[in-house]
């Protein structure tokens, strides 16, 4: 997919050390910017009953989603599927101080892996249970359902992706999904023919660059 690189530049706007993750020329995630990240864990978790969860994060970034999502005393294992060595790596290393500690929590595993594959594959994300199903997934990888890091991932974002993606949620289980834009109603569709109480929620947060607010969203639905 290309270079992934993780930069610290000291910002003169936020007066802090920014830490950015790029894919060649393009830019995944800031620390300036982790709510809707952060979002994306609690409120796909807030929506998922139960105790001793089993969950998924796709993506692993800066790591502000599987941080946010050990905050919650019910999480028993957290297994994030991450593509790309060198990400697990910089958090084996601490490389980042807000998520620093997060690889070492002993309910984490950090699993190189193709999310996509794994979510539209019969074996699922563990290949030592084949078939094991999980209490909420949680994904952060595109940057939109249309706008995609890889031309493959776009068969995820179907009706048929996603319906592969619920065998591996338990009944009453939380799929929720960041994305940098507002809801597609064409995903929308597409989660409702798969899964009940399909949403959208919009997260707002403060700029410091345009001394406004921007917004990402965070999808959120349930398996019957």
């Amino acid at each position: 997919m290309g270079e992934i690189s993780l930069r610290r530049r000291y910002d003169e706007v936020v007066e802090t050390d920014v830490y950015e993750v790029k894919l060649d020329d393009e830019f995944l995630m800031s620390s300036l910017f982790p709510v809707a990240e952060i979002e994306l864990a609690r409120l796909g978790l807030a929506r998922t009953a139960g105790t001793g969860l089993d969950v998924i994060v796709g993506g692993l970034g800066l790591g502000y989603t599987a941080q946010a999502a050990l905050e919650d005393r019910r999480i028993a294992t957290l297994r994030v599927v991450e593509y790309s060595d060198a990400v697990i790596d910089w958090h084996e290393r601490d490389l980042i101080p807000d998520t620093a500690g997060l690889a070492a929590d002993s309910r984490v595993l950090l699993d190189r892996a193709d999310f996509f594959g794994a979510a539209m594959s019969e074996t699922g994300f563990d290949p030592e249970r084949p078939g094991r199903t999980y209490d909420a997934v949680l994904l952060d990888i595109d940057h939109t359902p249309r706008h995609v890091l890889h031309a493959p991932h776009t068969a995820f974002y179907t009706v048929e992706g996603l319906r592969a993606l619920s065998a591996h949620l338990r009944p009453g289980g939380c799929f929720a999904m960041w994305s940098d834009d507002p809801a597609e109603d064409e995903f929308m569709a597409a989660l409702g023919e798969v899964f009940t109480d399909v949403d959208n929620e919009q997260i707002w947060f403060d700029n410091p660059y345009t001394g406004g607010e921007s917004s990402n969203s965070v999808y959120l639905a349930t398996k019957a």
